[in-house]
């Protein structure tokens, strides 16, 4: 785990918050790399959910919302961790991790092993409350969201309005969330802001069950689809005594972290809890009306939910390997570090080279790909040190595929009459490349012609 947060840091996928100023537990800021993972994984999970199915549509609900719709959803007076204070290092613990926490004064012990006077356990609501407007009073108070599902439920009305769907249907939403976590821990995976993908999909009264089922199969599929096998996950059933009250089901997806087995995605069954509640706080009907049995209803819910920065560090632990192999220029061996990222989710697709960079043929030629490929995908452009110090540069930030431009690219007829002035280089149709695959390390070469259509094949 320690190798790939320093990787992390010194490739540019994720820096701590506010770095230069101490830090701040809980948060993480994206790098250039590692925004473009993020991105890849959540359009991937967008595609999935609304463009391939037509039983699902998107969403964007506010982070900001009516505190009334705290009181119903039952977070404000039950969404709480019990916590335990020691007096004598100062630390604070949640009740049921105690054991598994350290002591500040001594981190060889856990806190009931240390000899510190430890408090009772005391409730401490998670939500980061706020106020809206110019006067902090009791009046103003609100929240940042705890989570994103609410405003689905508190728009389902809406959203069947303007759509006209009929049950089943869903309701996708990416979306930021917020949790005064006592104990964030384990880099990116236990955070105070966090980003989640999530579906409420409303059924008719009695099939939750059913779909519950539908859903876990799915989750699994599109999981093994960006790069994490079946067997790397385990299925929880969740007991009945560790769910929510509200809940008639649920699923726990959990990933072999380093740091041990964790959750990545809750698959529940939540009856018609929310919809009634909102029902009933609001005054407003969230029924839904059936047409063919003409007669109305509160729907039931089945909620994959799933973390954005949790998959993302998942990807990464999966993704990374260190292996020994051959140098490509000298042959001796050596220690490679790659992250074998699917294509689809990796940061850059492709990676062009010049041969040598005082070269301006291959250097133009190589730029005029390098333009062609850029509108049609993330690629990177690298001409700096030996080209196998640059192959190795790529494998470690999990580019699958490198173009090299190189003499014998310049054999073709057109090619090697290059224009100084900076005119459009006429390239034949048998004018080819060195295409070199990240896994294998294999080399072929490939016509740039047909580069494009390659590449866009394997990414998608």
């Amino acid at each position: 785990m320690d190798k790939i947060v320093a990787l992390c840091k010194r490739r540019g996928f994720i820096f701590q918050s506010s770095e230069i100023y101490g830090g701040l537990n809980g948060a993480w800021d994206y790098g250039p790399l590692g925004v473009e993972l993020k991105r890849n994984l959540k359009d991937y999970w967008w595609r999935s959910m609304t463009q391939v199915r037509d039983d699902i549509v998107g969403f964007d609900g506010s982070i900001l919302m009516n505190r009334a719709v705290w009181k119903a959803s039952g977070h404000e007076a039950t969404f709480s961790d019990p916590l335990i204070d020691c007096k004598t290092c100062k630390g604070r613990f949640r009740a049921d991790q105690i054991d598994s926490s350290t002591c500040g004064l001594k981190p060889s012990k856990s806190p009931r092993e240390c000899g510190g006077e430890l408090t009772e356990p005391k409730t401490f609501n998670l939500m980061f409350k706020t106020y809206v407007g110019a006067i902090e009073d009791e009046s103003a108070i609100t929240y940042l969201r705890p989570e994103t599902a609410q405003a689905m439920f508190v728009q389902f009305k809406n959203v069947v309005d303007v759509t006209q769907k009929k049950l089943p249907f869903g309701i996708a939403q990416i979306g930021k969330a917020f949790r005064n976590e006592i104990n964030p821990r384990n880099f990116t995976f236990r955070s105070r802001e966090f980003e989640q993908m999530e579906v409420e999909f409303f059924v008719k009264p009695g099939t939750g069950p059913e779909w519950l089922e539908k859903w876990l199969e799915e989750r699994l599929s599109w999981y093994e689809a960006i790069g994490i096998p079946r067997a790397k996950i385990h299925v929880l059933t969740v007991p009945e005594k560790d769910r929510a009250f509200y809940s008639q089901g649920t699923y726990d997806l959990e990933y072999e972290f380093p740091f041990g087995i964790q959750e990545l995605e809750g698959i529940a069954h939540r009856g018609n809890y929310d919809l009634k509640q909102h029902q009933e706080h609001s005054g407003k009907p969230l029924e839904y009306f059936d047409e063919e049995s003409k007669t109305k209803y509160l729907a039931e819910v089945v909620e994959p939910s799933a973390g954005v920065d949790r998959t993302v560090l998942a990807l990464l632990c999966e993704a990374y390997a260190e292996e020994t192999v051959k140098d490509e220029e000298s042959g001796k061996e050596e220690t490679r570090v790659v992250l074998h990222f699917v294509p689809r989710i990796a940061p850059i697709k492709a990676a062009v080279f010049p041969l040598l960079k005082n070269k301006p043929e291959l250097v133009a030629i190589a730029r005029d790909i390098y333009k062609k490929l850029q509108p049609l995908m993330k690629v990177a452009y690298a001409d700096s040190a030996a080209i196998g110090r640059r192959y190795r540069r790529m494998d470690e930030v999990g580019t699958p595929y490198g173009v090299t431009v190189d003499f014998e690219t310049l054999e073709g007829t057109k090619a090697a009459s290059v224009s100084a002035t900076g005119a459009p280089i006429e390239l034949g149709q048998k004018d080819t490349v060195t295409l070199r695959h990240r896994d294998s390390m294999k080399q072929e070469r490939i016509a740039i012609a047909d580069l494009p259509a390659y590449l866009l094949a394997k990414i998608s």
